[in-house]
């Protein structure tokens, strides 16, 4: 069997997609090809999602805000979008699922921690949907 690709997208590729792909990343132990993207990417991943990551052992330091491209979305077996709505280039065929999650772009990081929890919970459902077994969860 392939290995199963995820697109996590949302519109500055700087928090949310961010810590999904991380812990994608981190839970999935390698056995999903992970992918984040953003429609309007920033300069820089939000310090404070990465700040709320490592405090759960997942480094999203080195992580870059990347372009969305079509070749990403066709690349990708599920496309998860987080609030960029028609932005995100649609395919017949992909499974596309849109999380509503707050946005911590501005948030300190108490507010910061629940989004990262939802997260989370959100992924490990993924993972169990994928039929992929969650390492260290």
């Amino acid at each position: 069997m392939t290995k199963p690709s995820v697109l996590f997208v949302c519109v500055h590729n700087a928090g949310r997609s961010q810590m999904a792909a991380g812990f994608l990343t981190a839970l999935s132990g390698g056995a999903v090809e992970v992918r984040s993207a953003g429609s309007m990417p920033a300069d820089q991943v939000n310090p404070v999602a990465v700040d709320a990551m490592a405090e759960v052992g997942v480094d999203i330091r080195a992580e870059q805000p990347k372009v969305l491209t079509t070749e990403a979305v066709q690349a990708s077996d599920v496309v998860v979008t987080m609030g960029c709505g028609d932005a995100c280039p649609y395919f017949p065929g992909k499974r596309y699922e849109d999380w509503v999650l707050e946005d911590p772009a501005g948030q300190g990081i108490d507010s910061v921690r629940p989004i990262r929890d939802e997260i989370r919970g959100r992924v490990l459902t993924l993972l169990d949907e994928l039929g992929v077994e969650p390492v260290g969860a």
